[in-house]
């Protein structure tokens, strides 16, 4: 495989485990000079794959050279609020996301990871294979606003660097994923000045 040239700066991959056999996985975290595995599912276990439950995966991870640490903050499963800024997901897990991430938890746990990728080489793992498909691209948005480099590991090619949900809006630190129509009433209360 060849190597995707290294940018300077903190950069954090993402991965998700799918159904790869466990030697495979750490294959694909070796060409990628991962040193640390960061467990954002909020169940950390699988049946289907038991290679890559808590139980077992951190003993694989620790002969391989990798670390392994759960973050159950940034853990999936959350629960959109009824009145939710991010309707622009049609997702409801995904709108329930984005709303975590209105969270000082969440704020306080993606600023940890932001700060252990400046440290060393970290994959936040989840189990869906694609990014896009999965929680974790939610947390990439929150990485890149921090001036953190994502790229999503997917299989043996070179990483593709993860770029901002384009409906995605920002003020700070915090991001919102509003629908169009949510915008456009904004709009009309605006000051037409600015």
């Amino acid at each position: 495989m060849e190597k995707t040239q290294l940018l300077p700066g903190p950069m954090i991959c993402t991965i998700g485990h799918s159904t790869h056999p466990l030697d495979e996985f750490l294959d694909l975290l070796r060409d990628n000079e991962v040193r640390h595995v960061l467990d954002v599912r909020t169940v950390p276990r699988s049946r289907q794959n038991p290679q890559f439950n808590k139980e077992t995966l951190p003993r694989s991870l620790q002969t391989a050279g990798i670390g392994y640490s759960h973050l159950p903050g940034l853990g999936g499963l959350r629960h959109a609020r009824k009145e939710s800024l991010n309707d622009g997901w049609r997702n409801a897990s995904f709108r329930g996301y984005a709303d975590y991430m209105q969270t000082p938890e969440f704020a306080g746990n993606v600023q940890a990871v932001a700060e252990l990728g400046g440290r060393e080489r970290c994959v936040l793992m989840c189990a869906e294979a694609l990014p896009w498909r999965c929680h974790r691209s939610l947390i990439a948005d929150a990485l890149v606003l921090r001036g953190i480099r994502v790229e999503d590991i997917i299989g043996k090619g070179p990483r593709k660097v993860h770029s901002m949900t384009p409906w995605a809006r920002t003020d700070g630190l915090n991001i919102t994923y509003p629908s169009p129509q949510r915008e456009a009433q904004a709009d009309l209360f605006e000051d037409p000045r600015k």
